[in-house]
Parts: structure tokens; C-alpha cells; sequence
């Protein structure tokens, strides 16, 4: 029986589809796709990018709407539940285009992904630039010519002697899977594995920046992972790759000339090679432009003194560190297969934070083996008293492909069957515990990670026996008072912390607490509604009107405000009243009343670029006379 492959004209439309986790993110996958498919082709590709957030019926309308003869999923454990529908209703209203997938999700399930969606034609496994390239190739070929196809020939005979063999040339594209054409048996391959590319060969992805603003841009300098973590996917790739330093010097200088917001390099062990790493941020501080943020994930272990001494030199704000420590657990860590020096990591912490340059942020892992509550509770703490900018309390994905799930049974490992595949339970955590967990990291994400209470939390720190053990409590107080399913507004916060400290042994200092809340709301923004806890400063009104009358004539405190008078200063800055040094670093000294009140001056316009805290002067030599109310 013969078959006619032929979809009409020689324009055709390939498109490639990413759904992100939200707008502010983009899809680097899809642009080098289509950057390393070349010019010839590149008219052909077409990229479109939603959001999780997207109805599937408006990414579908959009889809159909394009009218491609191919698409392109890029697959991940965010976007996966929704590109399965899309995988279902597509091929309904484009029943001639061809589905792929790629991306980690479809490499390590190909197979399943094949026999469970009929519609799909193909999964490209691992990287991605070549294989799409030569599948590219093979569609352009096919589609300009017509094909006459017996069922399960060997070599097929096409017009200009183009060959085909096993009913496509797809069989001679290294990387992927695919069910073949025509077959009655449902049919499916798997091709050889494609080897690792040349990082120097990918072209760069970012010469129009039209589509990428207001957007996070994320770059590349290295491929794969030295280390085995368990959990993780990076360490099956050993091959770790890199990108010439020339080129990668000359892509940033674009950044940096085009005043990008962010960059956040995707490296997953930036400075596994010190002499890579040294160079990049050389530059990076020869270069800065003053606007430009670059975010890294490092080994904090294995940095040197010479990396470090480089980073002390930075902008504030111009490099942020992303470390991750998981765990401080030894059995945890030797059975998760990391290499960690805490003590190391401690030290390297306290260097880096010592000049208050850069910010960095440290990450947990809740879930892993031999790791119980209590144990967790241990290794919060200790990352806690690092101090770092973010502490971010993740629960471990028992990842497909990941040497974890080959552990699941060992472990007594449940999860959740849907992505992103989080851990409900093992033989150390019950479920009781997870939630608990959960419930602190929330309050860890309201309270410290938003860098909004800085000085009112070490000081409730003081009333517990451990900052886990603040946590849990507020945890408790939350789902007492019903928070847990309505969180407060972001001012409320400030009450609801007042609340929760007036139930513990702070509560004979409660003006020393609204005093520190406060200092701390207004360091952030310059609140237009005065909270209740705040001072009253009926009777210091005259006495500000005549700093900003006196400001207004000298400039000594403000002078980029030099455009304004006196009382629009008053409206752009504020003043505050204290009689606690709030904003002392001591945290004992912090709850000893002053002798006389003082004055805090809070200057928006300049603001700290690591916490985003407006300036502020203590007006230690400006009189704060009292008025009569009389």
C-alpha cells in the first residue's frame, strides 16, 4: 500500500512553545533553538511564550491561531500538567501538525510519553541545538518535496534523490525518540544518544532584547555538574563545559551596555573552575555599569581567598550568590552523595557578608534521608545564624531519571504523582511533620526572606529557645488565629508580629516592640496610613516643620532633594520619634530606652541595594523639644 506524504507548500511553520512559571521569567531553551537552527532556517521557527498562569483554552486558541505545521514543547515539572492537556486537545482542531517535546521532563519519560499520547510524534532526549537543527532539516526536506512511502520500507525514493530511510530520516537523528510513521504496531524508537555540544558553538540569544524587557535573562557559561547529588539531574552529566571566556566577556559587555536589569547565569556550579570564574567576575567589576545584577549559584566550600577578596571589591547589588547548603546533617550528606564542608562554608559566609556587598542567599532542603525533625530543626538553625540575605526552605522533588528515585523504595519515599513530584512523607518525616515545615517556611518567606522585619526578629528571637522554635510558634499563632487561610496585608504584618510578641516575655516591653515595628515599616516605605502601634507625634509637629523650614534653606541632610521646598520634603522623606536606638546593631542594645528621645530621618530616594532599606540619619544633634498641648 502506498501513502502520500506531502503537506502543500515549502512554508512552513515550526513553533516553538514555552509555557513559564511566571511573566518575569523567560525561556532560554526555545531562543537557543532557534539561534542554533541557522539563518536559512530560522525564518521558518517561530517562538511563543505563556505563562502557567494562562488558561489552556487561551494557549490553544493562540496555537491554532498560528496555523504551525509543527510544535515544540519545552517540558518542565511547572508547565507539565498543563502541556499534557494541550497534548490532548491539539491535534482536535491541528489534526496534520506534528507535537514534540523536549526539555528534562520528556527526557527521562519518553517512552511513557510516547505510548500515552497518541498525538505526539516525538521527544528530543538531552540536549537539544543539534538534534532540533537536523529534525529541522528533515521537515524542510520533507515538506518541500512530495513522498511517495510504502509501509516499513527500508529506503524510500524521493525527488532530487533525497533519502529517507526507515519511512523517515529520523532514524539517523541522534537524541531522540519517535513513533514511527505509519507503522500498525504502534511502533516506537529510541535513536544513539547525542553527544555533549561545543558551549562556544551556541550562538548568542540575545541581539534583540525587544522580547526579553521587564524580563529576568539568563545565560549560560558553563553545561553540566562535577558534583553526584542524589537529588538532583545535573549530576548525571559529568561533562562539565565551557564557554570561551572571550566570547562570554564580549556577550556580557552587551548587557552591561544595554543596562539589563538582571542577568542570572544558569550555571548549576558557577565556580567549579576557579580560573573561569576569577576572569568572569574581573570583569564584571572592571565593567559595571551601575544598573546591571548578575546572580550565580557557587560552592561556597571550595571559593578562595583571591575569589573573595574579587567579590569584596564589588558594587553593592552588583553580584548576588545563590549557595546551596541543604543539609547539615553528615549521614545526610554522605548519603546524598554531596561533598560539604560546613564549618568551611560557615567561614566563607561570614567573609563574603562581612563587607555587605553582596547578597546571598542559602538554601535548605526538607525531605532528605536520615534527616528527621529534629535534625532539620538543627540544620535550620545553624544556616540561620549565617545570616544570609534569603533562606529559602525547599522540600525535596524526587525527580525521574534522579538517583533519589531509585531510592524511593529504600527510603519509604511518598511523593506527590503530579509535578513537581514533592516529597509527602519518608521513613524519618510524617506527613504531620512536612506540614509543620510547610507552615514555617511560609512564615519564613513573610518575615524574614521579605526583609521587611530586620530589626524587630532577633529581638523575638530573644524570647524563644531557637529561631526554628519562633518560627513553629508563629506558625501556631497563625493557624490559631486563621491566618494560615487568609494572610494579612503586608502592613497588618507588622500588628499581627505585636500580637504574637505581647503572648511571650517581651510583652512588659510593649513600646520598645512598636517602637522597633515601627522603625522597621518605615525603613521600608514611607507609609501614607500611620499604624496604631506608631507613637503619637501630635506634640513633636512643630518641632519637624522646623527641621524641614531649616532643610529647606541649608540642604545639609537632603541634598538631592534640591528642587523641593520644605513641605514637599516633608511629604517625600520622613521623620520619626524614638526613645529606643532601634537601629542599633546590638540587639540588647536595641531594647534599652534612650536618655531623651531621638529623631530618625528616612530618605527614600536612596535606598540599600541588598534589602532594599531606605537610608536613614540619626538626628543625634537636632533638639526634639516637646510641645505643649496646652
Amino acid at each position: 500500500m502506498l501513502y502520500y506524504y506531502s503537506k502543500g507548500n515549502a512554508k512552513m511553520k515550526i513553533l516553538l512553545t514555552a509555557i513559564n512559571a511566571k511573566f518575569i521569567h523567560s525561556n532560554p531553551a526555545v531562543y537557543s533553538l532557534r539561534a542554533y537552527a541557522g539563518e536559512k532556517y530560522r525564518q521558518n521557527i517561530e517562538i511563543a511564550e505563556y505563562t502557567i498562569n494562562n488558561k489552556t483554552e487561551e494557549i490553544l486558541a493562540d496555537i491554532y491561531n498560528r496555523k504551525p505545521d509543527v510544535v515544540a514543547f519545552s517540558y518542565y515539572i511547572w508547565n507539565r500538567e498543563m502541556i499534557n492537556s494541550l497534548l490532548t486537545e491539539l491535534p482536535k482542531v491541528l489534526p496534520d501538525a506534528d507535537i514534540w517535546l523536549g526539555g528534562p521532563e520528556a527526557s527521562y519519560d519518553a517512552y511513557a510519553l510516547l505510548k500515552n499520547y497518541q498525538s505526539l510524534t516525538g521527544v528530543m532526549i538531552g540536549e537539544g541545538e543539534e538534534t532540533f537543527r537536523e529534525i529541522v532539516k528533515y521537515y524542510y526536506a520533507v515538506r518541500r518535496k512530495s513522498v511517495s512511502v510504502k509501509a516499513d520500507a527500508e529506503i524510500i525514493k524521493v525527488e532530487n534523490d533525497y533519502q529517507i530511510k526507515d519511512i523517515s530520516e529520523l532514524s539517523g537523528i541522534q537524541g531522540i525518540a519517535y513513533r514511527v510513521p505509519y507503522s500498525t504496531e504502534n511502533k516506537i524508537c529510541f535513536t544513539s544518544p547525542r553527544q555533549p555540544i561545543d558551549m562556544s558553538k551556541l550562538p548568542f540569544l540575545y541581539e534583540d532584547l525587544s522580547s526579553f524587557e521587564n524580563r529576568i535573562i539568563y545565560y549560560e557559561s558553563s553545561r553540566g555538574c562535577p558534583y553526584s547529588c542524589s537529588y538532583c539531574l545535573s549530576s548525571i552529566d559529568k561533562t562539565v563545559r565551557f564557554r570561551d571566556v572571550s566570547v562570554v566577556k564580549k556577550e556580557l559587555k552587551f548587557f552591561l551596555d544595554n543596562k539589563v536589569k538582571q542577568v542570572k547565569f544558569v550555571d548549576r556550579t558557577f565556580n567549579c573552575n576557579k580560573k573561569h570564574a576569577l576572569e568572569i567576575w574581573e570583569f564584571l567589576l572592571e565593567n559595571d555599569n551601575g544598573v546591571t545584577n548578575f546572580h550565580f549559584e557557587i560552592a561556597a566550600e571550595i571559593i578562595s581567598d583571591e575569589e573573595i577578596e574579587v567579590l569584596a571589591k564589588m558594587r553593592p547589588g552588583l553580584v548576588k550568590l545563590e549557595i546551596g547548603v541543604q543539609t547539615v546533617n553528615p549521614e545526610t550528606l554522605k548519603e546524598i552523595r554531596r561533598v560539604s564542608d560546613i564549618n568551611k562554608l560557615r567561614q566563607t559566609v561570614k567573609k563574603i557578608a562581612a563587607n555587605r556587598n553582596i547578597h546571598m542567599h542559602l538554601d535548605l532542603i526538607a525531605g532528605l534521608p536520615y534527616e528527621d525533625y529534629e535534625s532539620f530543626r538543627h540544620s535550620f538553625n545553624t544556616v540561620y545564624a549565617m545570616e544570609p540575605d534569603e533562606l529559602q526552605l525547599g522540600f525535596l522533588k524526587v525527580l525521574k531519571g534522579s538517583y533519589m528515585h531509585e531510592k524511593v523504595t529504600v527510603y519509604e519515599l511518598k511523593y506527590t504523582d503530579i509535578p513537581p513530584y514533592e516529597v509527602l512523607s519518608n521513613k524519618w518525616l510524617s506527613y504531620d511533620n512536612i506540614l509543620s515545615l510547610k507552615r514555617v517556611e511560609e512564615m519564613l518567606e513573610l518575615y524574614y526572606n521579605s526583609n521587611q522585619f530586620e530589626h524587630i526578629l532577633p529581638v523575638l528571637q530573644t524570647a524563644f529557645a531557637d529561631a526554628f522554635e519562633m518560627y513553629e510558634k508563629l506558625a501556631d499563632f497563625y493557624k490559631e488565629k486563621g491566618y494560615l487561610i487568609m494572610t494579612p496585608s503586608r502592613n497588618y504584618r507588622y500588628q499581627v508580629l505585636l500580637d504574637f510578641a505581647m503572648n511571650t516575655e517581651l510583652a512588659s516591653g510593649e513600646e520598645m516592640l512598636k517602637q522597633i515595628l515601627t522603625f522597621d515599616l518605615y525603613l521600608r516605605e514611607n507609609a501614607k496610613s500611620r499604624p496604631e502601634f506608631a507613637k503619637d507625634l501630635t506634640k513633636y509637629k512643630q518641632n519637624i516643620r522646623d527641621f524641614y523650614e531649616q532643610e529647606e534653606k541649608e540642604r545639609v541632610y537632603l541634598p538631592a532633594y534640591s528642587d523641593y521646598d520644605g513641605k514637599q520634603l516633608a511629604k517625600m522623606t520622613h521623620i520619626e520619634i524614638f526613645d529606643y536606638p532601634v537601629w542599633e546593631d546590638d540587639v540588647n542594645r536595641r531594647m534599652k530606652k534612650l536618655d531623651v528621645p531621638c529623631k530618625v530621618l528616612f530618605d527614600y530616594k536612596e535606598r540599600n541595594p541588598i534589602t532594599y532599606a531606605a537610608k536613614f540619619t540619626v538626628l543625634s544633634d537636632f533638639s526634639t523639644k516637646e510641645e505643649t498641648t496646652e
